[in-house]
């Protein structure tokens, strides 16, 4: 997962798409999944027309950035929070930092 990750708002098209999506979410995975994504995203300019309709997709698979959503101080702690957490995963349907436990193995 991108760590860089551009704000709501972002308009991109995907490699191999034909029709720009604007982002909608970050860091979020589909219903039932266990993958995380950088993104979902919704078509532009029609926006959430039907959950059926909505993209997830890590920063590698945009091919162009057409317009990069408001960026202000709450959005940049927001990118601070997101740098600052680590591995992630999914647990009992929501995304969590990975636990660091260390294991005692025994050799004193």
């Amino acid at each position: 997962m991108s760590r860089n990750l551009l704000p709501i708002g972002s308009v991109v098209l995907l490699k191999g798409g034909e029709k720009r999506v604007m982002i909608c979410g970050r860091i979020q995975t589909r219903a039932g999944e266990t993958i995380i994504y950088d993104y979902s995203a919704c078509y532009f300019p029609e926006g959430i027309i039907d959950p059926k309709h909505m993209f997830f997709f890590n920063h590698d698979a945009i091919d162009r950035i057409f317009f990069i959503g408001f960026q202000d101080s709450e959005e940049l702690s927001y990118q601070d929070a997101i740098n600052n957490m680590g591995e992630l995963i999914v647990k009992d349907g929501e995304i969590v930092p990975v636990e660091n436990e260390s294991v005692s193995e025994g050799n004193d």
